[in-house]
């Protein structure tokens, strides 16, 4: 086989999904993975280089290696046509060593997977109580609106020690942030919920609960600018994700009958399951990461000041690392998967993740042993803006009462 890392004309990959399947990555980076894991992208004169990465081993290797910048300010978007603002105050994911490494010790111990096992059985409760009231509400339901958004919305009240009189509130500024309609309505419900985490940490200052954020609030050195912007993150972070891979999840079982029928009679695969439908969906596609030194990668040399793009959603397709990838198979080893990311910026939340998804899949299709799309899937409305976490905004679903 030619190695086609060496090719020297930039390309203008698009990220718009699959027509035919909207699971699968853009089949421009699919044939990028292919045929060209690492490419020059064409970007305006005098800009510095960028590059899409779609080869699983290379991002892999960007993600572990500290000459590759998280640092926002640091990344050229060759969209806006110039480099992106920094990070806000306590957010992990815009930061290097040692900003990062100090905010991460003080919430590594919080996130121990034998502290979100705990959680278990809350996380078992809040989806009996979410399943319930859509139970009761009747066929046809918006899934996202009554069990996918709910379900870690809750958890991360939960976590963050949310008062049970808030939690009304909270919610509705939760809902109000992925589909607020106008960008400045976005911002706006954005802006309400900082405001109340800001509150909310200052609060547990004065009045410590058993919480993550009284924890944080107690036991650190954070100012109160940077605890209400980790609690900004940590929301962030635990609850648009989870809600679309639910979400996303249940669309794609729906669409894979034999899938589907294999968790419902086996909810022991729930373990398994969750990986393959992480790897499969890839529901945070894209990152980014500046290059800090002149580096050697996949063959070719990059410049300090390039930016690279990296496609998670094409990696976790690349076939030199899973057979068949473009198969949902729930029974297959998806091991090193990179939904979660991988190196020192690894996804904090992910154990609490996995345990959302691995009850409420099982959960859902146990109940409703009927459960299909009230609409045709093609009328589902995707969320498809780069900038956004991949996933439906609604999910209208149906099922015969019993």
């Amino acid at each position: 086989m030619i190695n086609t890392y060496y090719r020297d004309e930039p390309v203008t990959p698009s990220l718009d999904r699959a027509p035919a399947c909207p699971f699968d990555p853009a089949p421009s980076l699919t044939a990028l993975c292919a045929e060209q894991p690492i490419a020059r992208v064409a970007a305006p004169e005098g800009a510095p280089g960028v590059w899409m990465i779609t080869g699983y081993d290379l991002v892999r290797q960007i993600l572990a290696d500290p000459r590759f910048s998280s640092r926002y300010e640091t990344h050229y978007h060759p969209l806006a046509g110039g480099h992106l603002p920094p990070a806000p105050v306590g957010d992990l994911t815009g930061m290097d060593a040692p900003q990062h490494t100090r905010f991460r010790k003080l919430l590594a111990g919080k996130f121990t997977v034998r502290r979100m096992n705990l959680l278990t059985e809350r996380v078992t409760e809040i989806t009996r109580e979410r399943l319930d009231a859509m139970e009761r509400q009747g066929p046809p339901a918006d899934l996202v609106e009554f069990f996918t958004q709910p379900v870690p919305a809750l958890m991360i009240c939960e976590l963050l020690g949310v008062p049970y009189e808030d939690r009304d509130r909270f919610q509705s500024s939760t809902r109000a942030l992925p589909d607020a309609g106008t960008a400045e309505a976005q911002y706006a419900a954005f802006v309400e919920l900082g405001t109340y985490l800001r509150e909310l940490a200052l609060a547990k200052r004065a009045r410590p609960t058993d919480d993550l954020l009284s924890d944080l609030a107690t036991g650190g050195d954070l100012t109160d600018e940077e605890l209400g912007g980790v609690a900004a993150f940590l929301l962030g972070a635990g609850l648009d994700t989870t809600a679309n891979m639910l979400a996303l999840g249940t669309f794609a079982l729906l669409r894979n009958p034999a899938q589907l029928t294999a968790l419902r009679g086996d909810p022991g695969l729930a373990v398994g399951a969750v990986e393959e439908l992480l790897r499969y969906l890839s529901v945070a596609a894209t990152g980014m990461r500046g290059v800090l030194e002149d580096v050697e990668l996949g063959g070719r040399q990059l410049k300090a000041g390039d930016t690279v793009v990296i496609a998670i959603n094409a990696a976790n397709r690349d076939p030199a690392r899973f057979s068949d990838p473009d198969v949902l198979d729930l029974r297959r080893s998806a091991a090193g998967h990179l939904a979660f990311g991988h190196g020192v910026h690894q996804c904090l939340g992910q154990q609490l993740a996995r345990i959302e998804m691995r009850v409420a899949f099982p959960a859902l299709l146990i109940r409703f042993p009927t459960l299909r799309l009230a609409v045709p899937a093609e009328e589902l409305s995707l969320r498809t803006d780069p900038s956004q976490v991949y996933g439906v905004h609604s999910l209208p679903i149906t099922w015969d009462r019993g």
